[in-house]
């Protein structure tokens, strides 16, 4: 966890402070809550899109993120901007989580991102910002903000690389993200309350607040949008909220990627817990360690050891998965990618197997696209298929049913396998369409990722 340093001023100890929902029996003097809660919205959740138009949308997006995240190492580090702009691969995503910001709080929707750590936002004045639905934060009409000068521990992550801001200097700790997708956001990092939603859904009154949260207040931003007014940081790095927020863990649960007026929600520190035995039908919790990246720290990497398909296991060699010294290969546990990515020779033996199954030939063979078989006429659902499983360092399996890997194209009457390819040299990702209605907890304190089938929408 980073360290928060006090702030000039009497009004601002930049030190968590958290104060408790209304409707509680407690006044004020209460110990601080041990967990926070919000809600993910899915992106295209308001635009009454059908089945086969989410999926060409969520196809497209995924994509791309996936090509940029398993581009060869990069730095997810920020500088100054009076230096290089740290460059991270991809600033798509595809969940909203919804937040406040300030005193008063204003409206922060902004995109959950687990492969990122910095939390941003638009802020005025303006140089340039994309549009937004809600208003955009100002700085100047909140009692709750402190600028974080570059002597501050909490600027490290920022000015490592810097020039011109160093330990002893005054000067605002100033950051540039700039995204391979084109998104880039520059501004002075700052501190701010954030509040969440409550403990419980539907929960009355103002919410939780959390003071002291270090964070981008960007006045210059281009690229970024999906409704969203900014980025929240889940990765592992210092910077991100889970970190500041000092609760070493956090858990969320997607809900059914075609029911987009569901939320799911996202939960902090001992709110975190999987579900209980009796929410999920009995299903053991299957653990697996975190893998730390050799150039990528911030991302939640895991160990894949191999796939089945039903009883079988798959002939895919033992190492295929494995993460290289290099930065090469692994794979990612990734919010903001939907279809999960194997490595080419992986994901033909898998599109192999599954066309058995179906007894029908790939429509695009040659391709690393989610392949998709013609259906049989007058087909208007997806047939029976077997599970497929997973298979994690240390045991722990995660089991896929049919609709977790499958869905039916009713546009090209066809059933199409929502798992892509990439090259062999990149690497693989668990994307977000396999992680419905699955609770996933990342523990970053003893680098663990535990994970349980969950009806998501009764957390």
């Amino acid at each position: 966890m980073i360290t928060l340093i006090r702030c000039m001023g009497a009004l601002q100890v930049l030190t968590t402070t958290l104060l408790l929902l209304v409707g509680s029996r407690h006044s004020s003097a209460v110990s601080p809550p041990s967990g926070y809660r919000s809600t993910l919205t899915h992106v295209d959740s308001h635009g009454g899109f059908t089945k086969a138009e989410l999926m060409r949308r969520a196809a497209h997006r995924s994509r791309h993120r996936a090509f940029m995240m398993l581009l060869p190492r990069y730095s997810t580090m920020s500088t100054s901007s009076n230096a290089g702009p740290a460059r991270l691969r991809s600033g798509q995503a595809e969940y909203l989580m919804e937040l406040a910001i300030g005193t008063p709080p204003v409206p922060f929707v902004a995109l959950a991102d687990t492969g990122s750590d910095l939390t941003w936002t638009q802020c005025k004045p303006c140089k340039l910002c994309f549009p937004q639905d809600t208003p955009i934060y100002d700085t100047a009409a909140s009692a709750s903000f402190s600028p974080v000068p570059c002597a501050s521990a909490t600027c490290l992550p920022i000015w490592r690389s810097s020039r011109n801001c160093t330990a002893t200097t005054t000067s605002p700790c100033r950051y540039r993200y700039a995204y391979d997708d084109g998104a880039y956001s520059a501004g002075v990092l700052g501190t701010e309350t954030l509040t969440f939603a409550g403990s419980s859904p539907g929960a009355p009154g103002p919410g939780v607040s959390v003071g002291g949260v270090a964070f981008g207040c960007g006045v210059d931003n281009g690229g970024l949008s999906y409704n969203s007014t900014g980025t929240v940081g889940l990765g592992r790095g210092s910077l991100s909220l889970v970190a500041q927020l000092g609760v070493g863990k956090f858990s969320y649960c997607l809900t059914d990627f075609f029911n987009t007026s569901l939320g799911s929600p996202v939960l902090f520190g001992s709110l975190a817990e999987l579900a209980a035995p009796s929410t999920i039908g009995g299903a053991a919790v299957q653990s697996t360690p975190l893998v730390q990246g050799p150039y990528n720290p911030s991302r939640y990497y895991v160990s894949l050891e191999g796939i089945s398909l039903g009883d079988a296991r798959l002939p895919i060699p033992n190492g295929t998965f494995d993460l290289r010294d290099d930065g090469s290969g692994g794979m990612i546990v990734d919010s903001g990618t939907i279809f999960t990515v194997l490595v080419e020779s992986a994901f033909r033996v898998v599109v192999n197997h599954v066309a058995g199954v179906l007894n029908q030939p790939v429509v695009n063979a040659s391709s690393l696209d989610s392949p998709c078989f013609p259906a049989t006429a007058g087909e208007q659902q997806l047939p029976d298929m077997p599970d497929m499983l997973l298979h994690f360092a240390g045991g722990a399996d995660m089991r896929l049913h049919r609709d977790n890997y499958m869905s039916f194209n009713q546009e090209s009457s066809s059933f199409c396998l929502n798992i892509a390819g990439a090259p062999s040299a990149y690497g693989s990702i668990l994307g977000n369409f396999q992680q419905q209605n699955i609770q996933m907890l990342f523990d970053i304190t003893v680098g663990q990722l535990s994970f349980v089938p969950t009806d998501c929408s009764k957390l």
